[in-house]
């Protein structure tokens, strides 16, 4: 609990003044003003995190968290839980989605055990396993306030040791079956929502299991009755262990001043449960893609942010991170390589500022 009342603590708001800075730079590249739109607030963005104009965030990676859910018990998911130790091992061959798209973005995928059930290669994936899955989350809290609070330096700790190893930016991720639920379950405690506003159908089921996942979950909010006001006890009761691992990347990049990326409605529940811990972390934070998911669009807007793509994408693994990461980069290179007015020959001053 201590290192994670230091990061809460000790996060201070970005650098606005350079944002100022940079972005009466780019009104003066050879553009119509205001014409790059959202990449001009996205370099903007960049730089009142770094502190600097110019930006280069070369070493960049998506973290992805797995674990296993108790709630699995319940039939809330499309496929059986033994899904969460083969795909994840399957990350480890390169094979998935998140590997694919991030060879593309020169992303590293750096895979981190948290609550699988089940022994893993640790040569490959980093071990910081708390519970071989969490508790059954309709009949008993998924987790011990000491776990949830475990769970959130979890993340912070592999925050410190990605910023030792020089990486620049963070994405976040996630494998594991029912996570669907317990997203749904933090989001629905979190704003009061109700299952048929946050409720989605995660990997795929037909109706009648869409309608039983929706009956238990509001079961389950029912008999845990979390504690809005209390993020930690929110998560004890009704989260998972990566979702806790997420909100802590969220708080700990904010706290080493560093970029991070919500990839979809894991991500966007662990995000939202950092904010309810220090608001300030938003302003490190860069949405990537809408999910499919219904709740995640409840999430996002609590957290006052607006996706860069619209996909139908709903994978998780973090695999709308690296899309980000493209924008973030063709952002900063706005910065470093466009000419400007008096580069270019052109009076600036004819310019109308239409925004």
């Amino acid at each position: 609990m201590r290192l994670l009342n230091k990061v809460i603590n000790g996060i201070s708001p970005v650098y606005k003044e350079v944002a100022v800075e940079t972005q009466r730079h780019i009104d003066n590249l050879l553009k119509p003003i205001g014409s790059l739109g959202r990449l001009e607030d996205i370099a903007a963005r960049i730089s009142s995190i770094t502190g600097k104009v110019s930006n280069k965030l070369d070493k960049k990676c998506v973290v992805v968290f797995a674990s296993d859910n108790g709630i699995c018990e319940e039939g809330v998911s499309g496929a059986p839980a033994s899904v969460t130790i083969t795909q994840f091992l399957n990350m480890t061959k390169g094979l998935t989605g998140i590997n694919v798209f991030s060879s593309q973005a020169g992303s590293d995928v750096i895979l981190v055990d948290v609550g699988v059930n089940g022994d893993l290669p640790y040569d490959q994936i980093v071990n910081k396993k708390i519970r071989r899955g969490t508790r059954n989350m309709l009949k008993e809290a998924a987790m011990t306030r000491q776990e949830a609070v475990q769970a959130l330096e979890t993340g912070i700790d592999m925050v410190r040791e990605l910023v030792a190893q020089n990486y620049m930016v963070i994405g976040t991720g996630e494998m594991g079956i029912g996570n669907t639920s317990t997203s749904a379950t933090v989001i629905m405690s979190l704003t009061g929502r109700s299952a048929e506003e946050v409720v989605g159908k995660g990997v795929g089921m037909l109706e009648p299991d869409y309608q039983h996942k929706k009956e238990v979950l509001k079961e389950v909010i029912k008999r845990r009755q979390p504690n809005p006001k209390d993020p930690i006890d929110v998560l004890s009761q009704v989260g998972g262990y990566d979702i806790g691992a997420i909100a802590g990347v969220f708080l700990g990049c904010a706290y080493y001043k560093i970029p991070t990326v919500i990839d979809g409605v894991i991500s966007v529940a662990g995000a939202l449960l950092a904010a309810r811990l220090n608001p300030l972390c938003v302003q490190y934070m860069f949405p990537s893609h809408l999910s499919a998911e219904p709740g995640y669009a409840i999430a996002i807007q609590e957290l006052g942010l607006t996706p860069y793509f619209i996909l139908d994408m709903r994978l998780g693994e973090g695999t709308g991170c690296p899309f980000a990461f493209y924008l973030m980069d063709n952002a900063m290179a706005i910065i470093r390589e466009m000419g400007t007015f008096e580069q270019g020959n052109i009076d600036g001053s004819i310019l109308v500022d239409t925004r």
